[in-house]
């Protein structure tokens, strides 16, 4: 009897407000994301520590690449803004969780500057020539963000990726 006396008052009464009043300010914005970035930053070279083999070169965005195999193709040619470029690709979490891969013998169309894909793929694209692999390691800010893929990438998450640049078209 209590308990149905529990259910309709608790069904009847107003809901608790949830959300407290926030004194949010472009400043707390600020410090959020710049602490986000170093912890990230500090989990990156924590990750890079293991991996002493990858020679990685680091961009202005954050963008970290290795090229570790080069093409035997003119590598002067590099996709440029509208090309489709033709991946080969696999994408991990730090912790190796693989989230996503092309199957074998198949490869993906990238339409360079003009995708939906994260631009720091767009970036690294750029920076291969046919026929080169490499790792790329894709801070949070450049890859999926706040939200993830709301699938198998969790929010602000660093990405592991080795892609294949197989052609240009």
């Amino acid at each position: 009897m209590f308990v149905l006396f529990w259910l309709i008052c608790s069904c009847t009464s107003e809901p608790e407000a949830i959300i407290k009043d926030v004194n949010w300010t472009k400043n707390n914005s600020t410090d959020l994301n710049k602490n986000l970035v170093i912890q990230e930053g500090i989990d990156i070279k924590l990750f890079l520590e293991m991996h002493k083999d990858w020679i990685m070169t680091e961009t202005g965005t954050g963008l970290q690449y290795y090229i570790y195999e080069h093409g035997t193709v003119d590598s002067t040619y590099s996709p440029v803004k509208g090309n489709l470029a033709e991946l080969e690709y696999e994408i991990a979490l730090m912790d190796g969780t693989i989230c996503d891969k092309t199957e074998a013998d198949e490869y993906v169309e990238l339409k360079v500057d003009n995708s939906d894909i994260e631009s720091g793929v767009q970036e690294a694209v750029k920076l291969l020539s046919i026929g080169d692999r490499a790792k790329l390691i894709i801070p949070s800010h450049i890859g999926h963000g706040l939200v993830g893929d709301l699938d198998k990438i969790p929010p602000l998450t660093t990405l592991v990726l080795d892609i294949h640049l197989i052609g240009i078209k």
